[in-house]
């Protein structure tokens, strides 16, 4: 750590209430729009000095600001230890999942020691390690898939894959790329190739000129500076609303006496409110950092060639208006922690499915697995996790069955009584994931119980109720209703994307949002099939073995009878 860089922070924290390490968490994202700006002059034909300036910021946040040298070396094991297997095991089927396994592992063994330490103020490398380990996981699948002919590769695969290691110091630039180096987002290694070398900023040809992003002194990068401010405008609005709604909606207020003096939707009101607040940081958080990888050029995600507008969300996170209107369960999930969403997706649900199959209980499972794991090992993940499954099978029926009633029959527009289904829908969904998401702030397992029982576990008993509602004959008898309704309309009931829960698959199939089943019924039902299908299949092969022993007997018989017979 830098001599006396620790004072202001602790002179601060004692006027607006927050740890040094969070105080200094948010000074790194600040500094790190103008070492963005200065990164974005390093000239184009420079992309060494690029990856030199990068690592230089990278460790002048891990040891200048922290003295995390301990970390240092965490990111130099996770890191040393990738590149290792890709480089001598490249063509291995088993390479990435050899990775992701010793990724996961070392992040766990870190993430434990943070559990046992308790210290919610400190700063460790457990964030940075999170990040990376998305980073590296990515890494060695896009190693494995330049080794694969490419009929064998989807479109996302073909844009990822990597056909030749990165020099050391690429690669080292890749991992410590500082502007998301503690709080994400997380990308591949070809985006930051493209990034470094300016690719990714080829227009095409067919474009008008008179549509072509401005640029400065000729250089390819265009300029970021207004969606770069805009970010850190909203980012430090979260902030402040943060370091404000935590003096009173801590979490620690569900679990006080006052709590329980005042009625029973106050509370539901004030745990919505501890969530919230709780949502705000990360809102604050995420919104800086990807502020400041847009300031560096990375955010970069194409021109419209009819506008001429360019995109800067390739490396969006998040989506605060999505999460705080969303109408459904879907909605919610897929607006919060998008680039953790894409690498749960496209690296362990897909990845887990074998060629040509469609995914099913196992790559349901894994990525449920993967996404607990990777969050942490506190009770109250889990509960939240558990929980959240059974939410969206609730949700889906509610959307599926009951949706179709507001809309016309025959153009599928809203109806005047529509505007009630969604205030309702709204309510509905903000108020159980209030619920559902505390025990994710709370942490603690009898804490958490203790939060739920004081509003009477009423989102558990509204997804049971539901589940149970349409697990009985009611469920035929909306649908017979919503038949006899498109018939006398004249038109055929037909699920549509406003009907039924947006897939992010191919084929209708529905994928987990943060690993979450879309149907945990259905997984378990899978489950029971395959445990069925394995027992059959192993019944009938020891029936055949048996089959083939007996067969071996009785010609070992018959040839003993002969062989007697020509004795005699």
């Amino acid at each position: 750590m830098l001599p006396y860089i620790n004072k202001p922070f602790e002179l601060l924290s004692g006027v607006v209430g927050a740890s040094p390490d969070e105080l200094k968490l948010i000074f790194s994202f600040l500094i790190s729009y103008p070492l963005a700006g200065l990164l974005k002059r390093v000239p184009d034909a420079r992309p060494q000095l690029k990856n030199v300036f990068i690592i230089g910021g990278g460790l002048f946040y891990l040891v200048g600001l922290y003295s995390l040298w301990i970390g240092v070396r965490t990111l130099f094991i996770s890191s040393a230890v990738t590149y290792a297997l890709a480089y001598y095991l490249r063509t291995s089927a088993y390479m990435p999942w050899m990775a992701f396994v010793f990724l996961m592992s070392h992040m766990a063994v870190n993430q434990l020691d943070r559990q046992f330490t308790d210290d919610p103020g400190a700063v460790d490398i457990t964030g940075a390690q999170m990040v990376l380990v998305m980073k590296l996981s990515a890494f060695a699948w896009n190693v494995a898939d330049g080794t694969l002919p490419e009929e064998q590769l989807s479109d996302f695969q073909k844009s990822r894959r990597i056909l030749k290691l990165p020099s050391l110091l690429d690669y080292a630039g890749y991992v410590l790329f500082f502007p998301s180096l503690f709080g994400g987002p997380a990308f591949d290694y070809n985006e930051y190739r493209g990034w470094i070398e300016c690719s990714m900023f080829d227009v095409p040809a067919t474009l008008d000129p008179a549509k072509k992003p401005p640029t400065r002194k000729k250089r390819k990068i265009p300029r970021s500076g207004t969606p770069a401010m805009w970010k850190l405008a909203s980012g430090l609005v979260w902030i402040y609303a943060y370091l404000n709604l935590s003096k009173w909606y801590s979490h620690k207020v569900l679990l006080g006496d006052w709590y329980m003096t005042v009625g029973f939707l106050r509370r539901v009101f004030i745990m919505h409110m501890v969530g919230f607040t709780a949502r705000t940081k990360y809102y604050g958080v995420w919104s800086l950092t990807e502020g400041s990888c847009i300031l560096a050029g990375l955010g970069y995600n194409g021109v419209d060639p009819v506008t001429g507008k360019v995109s800067w969300n390739r490396l969006q996170n998040i989506n605060p208006w999505g999460v705080e209107a969303a109408q459904n369960s879907r909605a919610y999930l897929e607006n919060w922690n998008m680039n953790t969403n894409k690498w749960l997706r496209y690296y362990i649900y897909l990845r887990v499915t074998p060629r040509n199959k469609k995914p099913g209980f196992r790559a349901s499972l894994a990525t449920f697995v993967t996404s607990a794991f990777w969050h942490g090992f506190y009770p109250g993940y889990y509960l939240s996790f558990v929980l959240a499954s059974f939410v969206q099978t609730t949700a889906k029926n509610l959307r599926r069955n009951v949706r179709p009633f507001f809309l016309d029959p025959v153009t599928q527009k809203p109806l005047p009584t529509k505007k009630y289904y969604d205030v309702a829908s709204w309510f509905a969904t903000q108020a159980t994931f209030s619920f559902v998401v505390a025990p994710f702030v709370i942490l603690r397992l009898d804490h958490s119980v203790q939060a739920w029982g004081r509003v009477y576990f009423y989102a558990i008993l509204t997804t049971g109720a539901g589940m149970a509602f349409f697990a009985s004959p009611a469920k035929a008898h909306l649908r017979k209703a919503l038949d006899e309704r498109t018939k006398a309309a004249g038109v055929r009931l037909a699920r549509s994307v406003s009907s039924d829960s947006l897939a992010g698959g191919s084929k209708g199939q529905e994928q987990p949002v943060l690993g979450l089943s879309a149907d945990p019924g259905k997984d378990i039902d899978e489950a029971i099939q395959e445990l069925r299908g394995e027992v059959e299949r192993a019944q009938a092969k020891l029936k055949e073995k048996e089959q083939q022993q007996v067969g071996g007997a009785a010609a070992a018989a018959v040839a003993a009878a002969k062989e007697g017979k020509k004795e005699l």
